[in-house]
């Protein structure tokens, strides 16, 4: 017979290393391309040394002259704090006892619900790496046509069911806990559940309780302003190079870009991603020359190959942007894998007080590090097919 305590087991000892696996390797080729790594991590944060420049105890000399001055590596520490990381499954009561003579209608409704989470929490891990660390999904750009409908820049990073909080344009908390019932077809209109916002214009739309708390994705690292607790001002090699309104895409301008890092870094690009848009033009480029070819990435993903580095599209990927990357220059930082989150008894299955529903929980402590932003590139403003 079915029971919670069944339930709890079969999360434990079933879904966990399949949901694990799912989530890291399968959800998106850049996080699969992307090592984890536990080391580094000091409490609650990551602190990574690591080195810039070339030692300088080298150098030439005549049979009897002095030898080179001792000047060894520099360093410098990269420190962010880890990112909580949650997904939750609710089972009612009801479904469990439903279920509770039939093993197979026990696994649909365990296999609806781990999928249901699996999928909403690789979108969202998925949204991070592009982000910039402060939850931001969108900005309100007025009010629609109905009361509950707004204008939005983009709804790019949007979906129908998700939990977001309104904040006003100085940072301050508008609106908690609204939630998506509809985005136009257009991509630049929402519909908030509630009611109607008062001057929602400049307002933020924040996945819900995650401002300024996602991990350090590729808007803060191709960004402004200090990265990693270090000041880009006085250390130009925490800046990726960026050329901006590139309009049509060419070869040269790609190999020019891959060249200019290979310079400034001595690193090489492995791995490019772009939008949907840029990956067009690039296969279209390159069908022209009859060579558009593709090959096979880990995690069962196929990408578009340019002079044999997988080209990735991604759907969070800013209009017109294609970036350059060296996936050994980055790391997932964790304290640990998905584990559930399990209460002094041990279980996972918690009943929430007061009603007669069951949730559980997964949990990851990770902070998306790269190590060399100097070895990574951004063409943008790319005309798009």
């Amino acid at each position: 017979m079915v029971t919670t305590q069944t339930a709890d087991n079969v999360l434990k000892s079933y879904y966990l290393p399949t949901v694990g696996e799912q989530l890291d390797k399968a959800a998106n080729p850049f996080l699969a391309a992307i090592k984890r790594t536990a080391s580094d991590v000091w409490g609650k944060d990551v602190r990574k040394t690591v080195t810039v420049g070339v030692n300088g105890g080298v150098g030439a000399g005549t049979e009897e002259g002095y030898l080179p001055e001792a000047n060894g590596n520099r360093y410098v520490q990269l420190v962010s704090s880890l990112k909580n990381l949650y997904g939750t499954v609710a089972i009612s009561d009801k479904a469990i006892r439903a279920s509770a003579n039939s093993d197979g209608a026990f696994v649909n409704l365990l296999n609806d619900e781990m999928e249901g989470l699996v999928k909403s929490a690789s979108y969202h891990f998925g949204r991070m790496l592009f982000g910039d660390g402060s939850g931001k999904l969108a900005t309100v750009t007025g009010a629609g046509s109905s009361d509950n409908e707004y204008t939005v820049d983009s709804a790019r990073n949007l979906a129908v069911g998700m939990t977001v909080d309104v904040y006003a344009s100085g940072g301050t908390l508008k609106e908690g806990g609204r939630v998506i019932t509809a985005i136009g077809a257009d991509g630049k209109t929402v519909s908030l559940s509630g009611a109607k916002i008062a001057t929602p214009e400049n307002c933020t739309l924040v996945l819900q309780n995650s401002k300024d708390l996602e991990i350090t994705g590729l808007a803060a690292i191709f960004g402004d302003g200090d990265l990693y607790g270090v000041d880009r001002k006085s250390n130009p090699w925490m800046k990726p190079a960026v050329q901006t309104e590139v309009g049509a895409l060419t070869e040269a301008k790609i190999l020019k870009a891959m060249d200019d890092v290979e310079e400034r870094s001595g690193g090489k690009t492995n791995f490019i991603v772009c939008s949907w848009g840029v990956r067009r033009a690039l296969y279209n480029l390159l069908s022209d020359g009859k060579r558009a070819e593709t090959c096979e990435l880990e995690g069962g993903f196929r990408a578009l190959s340019f002079n044999g580095i997988p080209v990735v599209a991604d759907r969070f990927c800013p209009e017109g942007t294609m970036y350059l990357l060296n996936t050994d220059d980055f790391a997932l930082h964790q304290l640990c894998d998905w584990q559930w989150l399990e209460g002094e008894d041990g279980k996972v299955l918690k009943q929430i007080a007061g009603k007669p529903v069951y949730t559980a929980t997964l949990v990851k402590y990770a902070e998306l590090l790269c190590y060399r932003p100097c070895g990574q590139a951004a063409l943008a403003g790319i005309t798009e097919a």
